[in-house]
């Protein structure tokens, strides 16, 4: 649209800008009737042609004096603006004269501001010069006259009132008054500790009679000194305290040595309770003088055990460690419970680190951990922990003293446990295998719980002793049987295997006589195999958490050094070896049944008929060795699981091999063998739940692998059983059905159809020649193999042949 369109927005076709004058008159007079209004639509136009003049020349008039007003306009506005001007520079003269007037009048007051603060600070200040000249003269006054409790809160008031002075210590007067208080406050350090020395002297006895009201008020006045003050008084006082049992426990003493260790904690105990009753009010409270005597106490009773642990090393035994251990952690919480730990100010007692939450089975309640045994569930991790007591500050404050001499308790633990492993070995030996057990699954030996149940209380028990290097000594040990156990106790209990089968022949075989074949391994020995399995999950589980249980009682600096890997390692390894063997039991009593088919004649076969004799044995071997295997192993499922994949993986290769070594056969034979194929297929697929009430679906994993291994042996019999002329065809039916570009399984169909030497040549160029490039994935073989088309040639036999199998089923 036009400008003028959008700021005056019209509807008459005459203002649009596409005007066409033809079309306007057209939409005037659309039909020749209408032609007998023109005049009336001409004067019309002609009035309103005579309007638009009329507004033209309006306008037109309206502008010629615009120009002359608008030149008025800025005139008057220019004078305006001057006059505007003219008032502001007023104004801004007369607030000058306004400001200098009002700086006039304020100086004045300035100096009278002045002085009135200066004359302030000068009357306070020789207030505090008055205060503190009397302060320092009546300060000297009280102190050669001991009056400690005027002393304590006219030295404080002093020291306070000096600080206002540290700015005017250019002034000799002031300096001289501050050394005069410094000078006090040395001589009442001095004279506080003479009169300490004289009531409790190093040598002697102590006065008898409570204490006197001058010491406690002294004890006030330190608290106002120089805090070395404070502490040279408890520490002489805490040495006098002790001095007595520096001297009843002596080295040399026989109550010194560890057997006697519960007296020196009766003998504090009393001292604490004497301190209590005579002394209890002369220190102040905040000096928390029974902690810092029971702490001393603790420092002199670590040295003087670490010392005489070390002269009589040789006569620490293991009980004796224990029990001094036992009663000094017992002393240790006593004090807990008493004290807060505010004194510990060395880090002596270092403060255990809180471990991260956990949820390992490990986490029961300490205190029963040497009754209880470790339960493996679920429901462990759902259930609410307990909550951890409080962290003990004086723990290790003397029991650190007995860490270096740990070692006895491990070489024990080392030697118990090397006991505990033959002791298993010989149960073992003396009770024979697990019974059969088809009702519950399989069973944990029972040795394998009472390991870890007296792991746990070790575990336990050293962490109490020590959280540093012991544990991972401790831990080393744990490593060691925990070997020992899989491979004296799981690997050297699996039965072995041997080398003969049982001297089974074809003919009896194929008389398909019920039983005429046992299993290589009995049913005991089946169940012991599978009880060995289920043990070795049991321990590789509880491992896991005993690792996870010891970081947790460890010292943060060692739990990278807490490292079980390696023995889970162990357990899976054992694991692994009993599926081994469960495969190659099953596996070697398929054996015979399959040679005996490479053995048979297929090219004499002149009908097909039921199933094989074979495919029967293999069939009798599943049935009698699965659902065994499957009932002793209900609480480890997965386990299940992988001995039926590797049993596939084992079996059907094995099966496909043998049935290369089927040549020649006929296209009988071939049939025949189809069938038998589908049969083993089908068995195959029904493994996992085969003998069972519950039939449950196979795994997912272990059906694709049946599928695709006997689906290939379906193909290659498919191949056999097709016509070889003409060659073309049947190397494409060859290579669609199986997807093989290898030379020698086409060779080895070649071999079962019986061909000659001379037709395989010819054949093997056709093949080289056809083989497409690049050659087709084997993953997909399976799927191709099942949805293409049967040649010509060939598919009145496979009809016939899958209405056989269907019929059977």
């Amino acid at each position: 649209f036009p400008p003028s369109l959008q700021v005056f927005p019209s509807q008459d076709p005459l203002d649009r800008a596409d005007f066409n004058a033809v079309e306007y008159i057209n939409t005037l007079f659309p039909t020749e009737q209408s032609l007998a209004n023109i005049d009336e639509v001409v004067n019309k136009i002609r009035l309103k042609i005579r309007r638009l003049d009329d507004n033209i020349r309006t306008v037109v008039r309206g502008q010629t004096n615009v120009g002359q007003d608008g030149r008025q306009a800025l005139e008057e506005a220019q004078k305006a603006i001057q006059q505007l001007f003219g008032k502001i520079k007023d104004i801004k003269d007369k607030a000058e004269k306004s400001e200098q007037m009002v700086k006039e009048i304020t100086r004045d007051i300035k100096q009278l501001d002045h002085a009135k603060r200066h004359l302030t600070t000068s009357i306070t200040t020789l207030n505090h010069l008055h205060m503190l000249a009397g302060g320092v003269d009546s300060l000297e006054a009280m102190t050669r006259r001991r009056q400690y409790g005027e002393v304590a809160n006219l030295l404080q008031g002093v020291v306070n009132v000096l600080e206002h002075f540290n700015k005017y210590m250019g002034i000799p007067q002031i300096r001289q008054l501050s050394e005069r208080v410094k000078a006090a406050q040395n001589e009442l350090g001095q004279q506080i500790l003479a009169d300490f020395e004289e009531a409790f002297p190093s040598q002697g006895t102590k006065r008898p009679g409570g204490p006197s009201n001058v010491l406690r008020d002294a004890c006030l006045v330190a608290n106002v000194l120089d805090p070395r003050i404070k502490q040279e008084i408890i520490k002489k006082f805490i040495k006098q305290h002790l001095s007595e049992y520096l001297v009843l426990f002596q080295e040399n003493q026989d109550v010194a040595w560890l057997d006697k260790i519960d007296r020196r904690y009766a003998w504090i105990k009393r001292q604490l309770v004497d301190y209590e009753e005579k002394y209890g009010r002369m220190f102040p409270q905040e000096w928390c003088m029974t902690e810092c005597i029971a702490v001393e106490f603790c420092h002199v009773t670590r040295t003087e055990l670490a010392k005489i642990m070390r002269t009589r090393a040789k006569e620490i035994e293991v009980k004796l460690l224990l029990f001094a251990i036992q009663r000094t952690t017992n002393f240790e919480g006593l004090l807990a419970k008493r004290f807060s730990g505010c004194t510990l100010a060395d880090g002596t007692a270092k403060k255990p680190e809180v471990p991260p939450p956990s949820t390992n089975p490990f986490l029961e309640d300490e205190t029963g951990a040497e009754t209880d045994e470790i339960v493996i569930e679920k429901s462990d991790t759902d259930k609410p922990k307990k909550p951890k007591v409080p962290d003990n500050p004086f723990h290790g404050i003397v029991s650190k003293c007995f860490e270096p001499h740990l070692y006895v308790y491990i070489e024990s633990q080392d030697k118990n446990l090397g006991e505990l492993i033959d002791r298993f070995v010989a149960d073992f030996k003396a009770q024979g295998p697990p019974k059969p057990n088809v009702d519950e699954g399989g069973a944990v030996l029972p040795s394998c719980a009472d390991l870890f149940v007296y792991y746990k209380k070790c575990m336990v028990q050293c962490s109490q002793l020590s959280t540093g290097e012991p544990m991972i000594a401790l831990t080393t040990i744990f490593q060691k049987y925990l070997r020992e156990y899989a491979w004296k106790i799981l690997s050297g209990n699996l039965p072995k295997t041997t080398s003969s089968s049982g001297g089974l022949t074809i003919t009896s075989l194929l008389k398909e006589k019920e039983g005429s074949e046992v299993a290589k391994f009995t049913l005991e020995e089946l169940c012991l195999i599978c009880s060995i399995l289920s043990t070795a999950e049991y321990c590789l589980a509880t491992t896991q958490q005993l690792e996870e249980k010891l970081k947790e009682k460890v010292d943060a600096s060692l739990v990278e050094r807490i490292n079980l890997t390696g023995e889970m390692d162990t357990f899976s390894i054992v694991i692994s070896n009993s599926i081994q063997l469960l495969v190659q039991d099953l596996d070697a009593a398929c054996d015979p049944a399959l040679t005996a088919m490479s053995k048979m004649q297929w090219q004499n076969v002149e009908h097909v008929g039921d199933q094989s004799p074979y495919v029967t044995s293999v069939i009798l071997h599943i049935k009698q060795n699965v659902p065994i295997i499957r009932d002793n192993l209900a609480s480890t499922r997965k386990y299940f699981t992988q001995f039926c994949i590797k049993f596939a993986n084992s079996f059907i290769p094995k099966f496909i091999n043998h049935l290369f070594k089927c040549k020649p056969i006929s296209m009988v034979g071939a049939e025949q063998l189809l069938l038998d194929t589908h049969s083993l297929k089908m068995v195959l697929l029904d493994l996992p739940s085969i003998g069972s009430q519950v039939v449950r679906k196979a795994p997912a994993s272990y059906t694709k692998i049946v599928v695709k291994g006997m689906t290939r042996a379906e193909m290659i019999l498919k191949v056999v059983m097709a016509p070889h002329e003409p060659p073309v065809v049947f190397v494409d039916n060859y290579i669609k059905l199986l997807a093989d570009c290898s030379t020698d399984t086409f060779q080895k169909i070649l071999d079962m159809k019986g061909l000659k030497r001379s037709e395989q040549s010819s054949m093997l160029d056709l093949f080289r020649q056809r083989l497409p490039a690049p050659p087709s994935g084997v993953e997909n073989t399976g799927s191709l193999s099942l949805s293409a088309p049967t040649p010509e040639q060939e598919s009145s036999r496979i009809r016939k042949l899958e209405k056989l199998i269907k019929k059977r089923l």
